[in-house]
């Protein structure tokens, strides 16, 4: 539960972050910015855990949640002009 609430936590920071990084404008609101930032925070949790760098339910470390986020943003982006 707590590596949950860890990961939610390390993902909104991360995704504000992330949206400060990626350049360009993407028109979205803090709301979906914090969305992407959580997301990308699990896909970096569960990446980092496939690939053996993090052991399964342990929360994702601070940069690789605003990487995951930032490569979220950056799909997003490209989704978003089709």
């Amino acid at each position: 539960m707590m590596s949950i609430l860890g990961t939610l936590f390390i993902g909104l920071i991360a995704g504000f972050i992330a949206r400060a990084i990626k350049p360009g404008e993407d028109g979205m609101g803090w709301i979906m910015t914090a969305v992407l930032g959580v997301a990308g925070s699990f896909v970096a949790s569960y990446l980092g855990a496939a690939l053996g760098l993090y052991a399964p339910g342990q929360a994702a470390g601070f940069m690789a949640s605003v990487i995951g986020a930032v490569l979220l943003l950056v799909i997003y982006g490209f989704i978003k002009k089709k």
